[in-house]
């Protein structure tokens, strides 16, 4: 299977040297120079993945990111000449999958795109031996099948990072997990310090879990995280 990938930065440039090294590893390419462009192409092509710049004219990465969120989940990994940790926080909580900051290695960022990918799309292996794939924990239910959960059988949106996160949390509920075993998992890379990624994608996950007094993800200072039973 061909992936497509759409690669919107308003630098001809930076297009140029993504593509050269996307199609090498025999990805299908598109380009938008800017977010409105960058829109159009999703609705017209539905890509497997996006690749957004933050500053860019018309419309900026970060207001493209917010109509992406609306009504899609394709992995976004932003790419940014803004390196500061409050940037990467905002692309993350905006929804971003992963954030690469300028000036990048490319096969770093082929590196990434794979591993974007892989744990995305990886999601839907099924196994016809087994009938029920569900997980159950308390009043949550994690597919398998459709990458979907629901709580009390409302369901909860959530990015491909979040579903990896929740799928590990909830596979074994009471066993504590590291940050370095989250981030090995959900974001398919080995561990570096990324504090704020798992952060953040704790603190958006709460928020969505959250139902009133019910406490679903506990903190153990300086251990890990825990999916309470």
């Amino acid at each position: 299977m061909s992936y497509k990938i759409l690669v919107a930065d308003d630098e001809p440039e930076i297009r140029d040297l993504l593509r050269l090294y996307l199609e090498n590893e025999h990805y299908e390419v598109s380009e938008a120079e800017n977010g409105i462009e960058a829109l159009r192409l999703i609705d017209a092509e539905k890509p497997d993945l996006v690749m957004l710049d933050i500053m860019m004219p018309q419309m900026d990465g970060y207001q493209a990111l917010k109509h992406i969120r609306e009504d899609n989940n394709v992995p976004v990994i932003i790419i940014s000449a803004k390196d500061e940790d409050s940037e990467k926080i905002l692309g993350l909580n905006l929804g971003a999958d992963d954030y690469i900051s300028k000036p990048f290695n490319p096969l770093e960022v082929i590196a990434r795109v794979n591993s974007a990918l892989r744990r995305f799309y990886s999601l839907g292996a099924t196994n016809p031996d087994e009938e029920d794939r569900m997980i159950r924990v308390r009043d949550l239910e994690l597919d398998p099948d459709s990458f979907t959960l629901t709580r009390s059988g409302e369901q909860i949106e959530l990015t491909g990072v979040e579903y990896r996160i929740m799928e590990l949390l909830m596979s074994h509920p009471g066993k504590v997990y590291t940050k370095q075993q989250i981030y090995e998992y959900a974001w398919g890379d080995e561990y570096f310090v990324a504090d704020n990624n798992i952060m953040v994608c704790i603190s958006k996950l709460r928020a969505k879990l959250s139902d009133g007094d019910n406490e679903y993800i506990k903190t153990l200072r300086g251990l890990g995280y825990r999916l309470e039973k």
